[in-house]
């Protein structure tokens, strides 16, 4: 066992911890508290935090606040980016063998587990003072700084007690992808349905004459949901008012992401990728002991689900967090100036603007995270001036082999690798047939499909992320990914809990006690 965790066990030991059920925990009873949780997530991400002033500042999370499940200003302002960037901390020690970890053992396991609650808390005390220090709310002084980190802490502790509550057997799937799944949700309802006033609503091409003379024309205030807008425009043209034309209603380049075309490809992107979810490679086993029961143990396209996606993206997180806070932060000397030695080297991984109009710095091309963020739409895709194709093409790319990556990583470490399930089939009496029934000839069977289906399955996801990115959808890309899946996953779950409830004798094999 690692000497890391056993460093940890005194801290692990002070963690405030969920005790996991000494009974059996009924469908109904997993639903409603599943459901508590939820309520408290969706009333936490509208509470503001106080002692702010949310118009000041910068957004640092502003490009992954639908994967982080936060919201700017709010008590969900670090959302789950502490939980998510403690579990690829601990993945990618574990993989690359700087710890070593039994899973097989509870005890280890036990440890492991703590471990990462602990630094998931760290992680929230680290990215609630960086946040507050490098000036995402302004000037604060220093009762304010207190208050804030108080209050960021408290709500860190609570979103991770919540996914424990949920991952030790009180509820349904895990706090991490439900919250993702309410955020993606609500923005894309936001998106639907949302009657206030678009962004950049002060548009040259919409001019409403006030009707007095001398007096300029009014820009009109279209509204942001694509339903409202459509009859807004549909209200407007009955009585012969100004109103969009066609291609402004299909496509809204200037105006806002929620268009009519955005819809569309956020339906198409739901159907794929269910779609894609039916592929499988089947392997065919029969039982040792009675060889005329035969069954298949099959193999996803999407073997490891949208982990890699979810890992990508707290990448992504922490390496535009941390970028933006250094160049920011003038007393360092790596922003616009460039005063430090090392400045040059960090201008090519990283350079930001602060336009006069936003809260959130944008990435610059010719740097690294200017490749991390995508274009938003064909308008901004096909834009020659601001080398939108080149962009686009460098964001799929990294994307889908991050993706591949993290895919490869994560069945190595998570207890699917071709050995650890040739274990778990051997040792529930199983063998293909026509093959010797051993361990090794099944580990080396499975090693022809499970690597590759992996990779193949974490570059199709990038792909296909960056395709919902690239044509407007109504969400991020990758959040309509993680939505889908987590969606189709709770589907499973619930099929899995009701035949339990109705056949007891099952619940063994379908993995639920």
């Amino acid at each position: 066992m690692s000497r890391f965790l056993n460093t940890l066990r005194p801290l692990i030991r002070i963690m405030p911890e969920v005790k996991a059920p000494d009974r059996k925990v009924s469908f109904r009873e997993k639903f409603v508290w599943t459901a508590l949780i939820l309520l408290l997530y969706l009333i936490m991400a509208e509470l503001p935090l106080y002692g702010i002033d949310p118009q000041q500042g910068y957004d640092y999370f502003y490009w992954m606040r639908i994967i982080l499940a936060s919201n700017r200003g709010s008590l969900m302002e670090l959302g789950i980016g502490p939980i998510v960037t403690a579990g690829l901390i601990m993945q990618l020690l574990v993989g690359s063998q700087l710890i070593r970890v039994d899973m097989g053992d509870p005890y280890q396991r036990s440890l492991y587990t703590g471990a990462q609650k602990v630094l998931a808390v760290f992680m929230t005390a680290f990215q609630a003072l960086a946040y507050i220090f490098a000036g995402a709310y302004g000037a604060l002084n220093p009762g304010q700084t207190i208050l804030v980190f108080i209050q960021l802490m408290f709500a860190g502790l609570v979103v991770i007690l919540m996914d424990e509550t949920i991952q030790k057997g009180w509820g349904l799937g895990s706090g991490v992808s439900l919250f993702i799944m309410a955020n993606v949700c609500t923005q894309i309802i936001w998106n639907m349905f949302s009657i206030g006033p678009a962004q950049n609503a002060d548009l040259s091409w919409d001019l409403v004459p006030t009707g007095t003379a001398g007096e300029p024309d009014q820009p009109r205030i279209w509204l942001h949901g694509i339903i409202p807008f459509i009859l807004q425009n549909v209200g407007a043209a009955s009585v012969g008012a100004p109103h969009a034309d066609p291609f402004t209603i299909w496509f809204r380049p200037e105006n806002s992401r929620a268009s009519l075309f955005g819809v569309i490809v956020t339906f198409v992107v739901f159907i794929v990728v269910i779609w894609i979810e039916s592929f499988r490679v089947n392997i065919p086993l029969q039982y040792a002991k009675y060889r005329g029961f035969r069954g298949q143990y099959p193999i996803k396209l999407l073997y490891v689900s949208n982990i890699p996606v979810i890992f990508t993206q707290a990448l992504y997180a922490n390496l535009l967090f941390i970028t933006q806070i250094l160049w920011n932060n003038d007393a360092l000397g790596l922003g616009a100036a460039g005063t430090h030695p090392l400045a040059f080297w960090f201008h090519l991984i990283a350079q930001y603007t602060a336009p006069a109009d936003a809260q959130y710095l944008i990435p610059q091309p010719i740097c690294l995270v200017w490749f991390l963020t995508p274009p938003t739409g064909l308008a901004d895709l096909l834009d020659p001036a601001s080398f939108g194709l080149l962009r686009g093409v460098g964001y799929a790319l990294i994307l889908m082999l991050l993706c591949a990556g993290f895919a490869r990583l994560w069945i190595d470490v998570s207890g699917i690798a071709p050995r650890d399930v040739a274990q778990q089939l051997i040792g529930a009496g199983m063998q293909i047939p026509g093959f010797r029934r051993s361990p090794q000839v099944l580990e080396r069977i499975l090693q022809r499909y499970i690597p590759v289906v992996a990779v193949l399955g974490g570059l199709l996801i990038g792909a296909l992320a960056a395709f919902a990115d690239f044509f407007g959808a109504l969400s991020t890309g990758i959040g309509i990914l993680l939505a889908v899946g987590i969606m189709r996953q709770y589907f499973e779950i619930l099929a899995k809990e009701q035949l339990s409830q109705m056949h007891p004798a099952m619940q063994g094999l379908l993995g639920i006690g």
